[in-house]
């Protein structure tokens, strides 16, 4: 269940933390003593690796938050005004959906959702024709978390920054396992989440917002610095990191990205394709099984959802787990737009999200286990 979160992480991060935790401890940016200075060049060592990861030249546009759905509220929330619209796909995850949909039953903005038929195939054309005077934000699941699918961030990206558009990926299912290029892929907002694919701790994350984009705070409070203020200060990224951070999961994430950059992207997107190819093709073979989203793993990430004949999700589920030990996730995995495109919404389906500590043995018991179910 590594779209969850990934598991195990490597063993650079667990001794991260636990120095961090035991050498330093302190509160970071919140004292001119030593350790305090030290915490504060611990995080910026985290905050330079994403930097290198992503392509972001000014690092101080890096806001870090506890998790990608804080940051998407950060961006949703702090962006739109009253009369904004705003474009989306059918394949968000409930961090999208939920807040602007909230936003356009308090009448502030308008919604257009784009198709995406079986889980993929998201119609460019569509979302040109969709573009209005008044819309201002085009929000993309980078990868989906029920599909795989992945979308043409580039192109996308392309057409939003010719439009004048503000465009914002999400990256929960592709940071720290497929190339992203703020400046390449012409990215205004990309929010992020530590806890899988880049292969830190839980309660980590961040958002990155482009020199265009204008945001609003979503938290206000202490930032260590300008405390003389009413506000929040206008530096960055103090403006959107209002209280303690998590720094020992920080220092961790920054272990986890440099093992990312240290073995490079492209070998932990070829491992997980390998994987993700060796078990599409086994499940695939056993008729029982219906498999979603693309065929071609180079367009998708190491996530496959699938059903078997008559079986419910969480019976499926349940069962890897308690004669397996084997975790896989059920249910709707917090995205029912996804699942209304694959005609899945009330039964759901059941996920495995191979990384890229996992094997082809591991893959076999799983499959030998399914073919019990079947």
């Amino acid at each position: 269940d590594n779209a969850a979160t990934s598991y195990p992480k490597p063993e650079e991060v667990y001794d991260a933390v636990d120095d961090y935790l035991r050498s330093v401890g302190v509160n970071p940016g919140r004292g001119g003593y030593l350790r305090s200075l030290q915490a504060e060049q611990m995080i910026f060592k985290t905050r330079k690796a994403l930097g290198n990861l992503f392509n972001i030249k000014d690092l101080s546009r890096i806001a870090f938050t506890f998790n990608v759905t804080q940051s998407l509220n950060l961006a949703v929330k702090g962006l739109l005004q009253p009369g904004d619209h705003v474009i989306i796909s059918q394949l968000e995850h409930n961090a999208v959906w939920r807040p602007l949909r909230g936003l356009e039953r308090q009448g502030i903005i308008e919604l257009t959702v784009i198709p995406c038929s079986e889980g993929k195939n998201f119609d460019q054309n569509r979302l040109k024709e969709e573009v209005r005077p008044e819309t201002k934000l085009v929000v993309i699941n980078h990868a989906s978390n029920v599909t795989g699918y992945i979308m043409p961030v580039g192109e996308i990206g392309q057409f939003c920054r010719e439009r004048g558009l503000v465009f914002m990926v999400d990256a929960a299912q592709t940071a720290g396992v497929y190339p992203i290029d703020v400046e390449e892929q012409n990215i205004s907002l990309l929010a992020f989440t530590g806890h899988k694919g880049l292969l830190g701790p839980t309660g980590t994350g961040g958002l990155y917002i482009g020199e265009e984009v204008e945001l609003q705070p979503l938290i206000e409070g202490g930032t260590g610095s300008q405390s003389q203020l009413d506000h929040q200060p206008e530096l960055l990224p103090d403006r959107f990191q209002a209280g303690t951070l998590n720094a020992a999961g920080l220092v961790g994430l920054g272990a986890g990205v440099d093992f990312i950059l240290k073995k490079g992207i492209d070998e932990i997107r070829s491992r997980e394709e390998e994987l993700t190819a060796y078990l599409y093709q086994r499940l695939i073979d056993v008729p029982e099984i219906k498999v979603y989203g693309p065929e071609d793993v180079k367009k998708r990430v190491a996530v496959i959802s699938f059903n078997i004949a008559d079986y419910m999700p969480d019976e499926i589920a349940a069962y890897l787990d308690d004669k397996y030990d084997i975790m896989v996730r059920a249910g709707l995995h917090c995205s029912p737009l996804a699942h209304s495109s694959l005609g899945t919404l009330k039964r759901g389906a059941v996920r495995v999200s191979p990384g890229y500590f996992n094997t082809e043995e591991e893959i076999d018991i799983l499959l030998e286990a399914l073919r019990e179910v079947g």
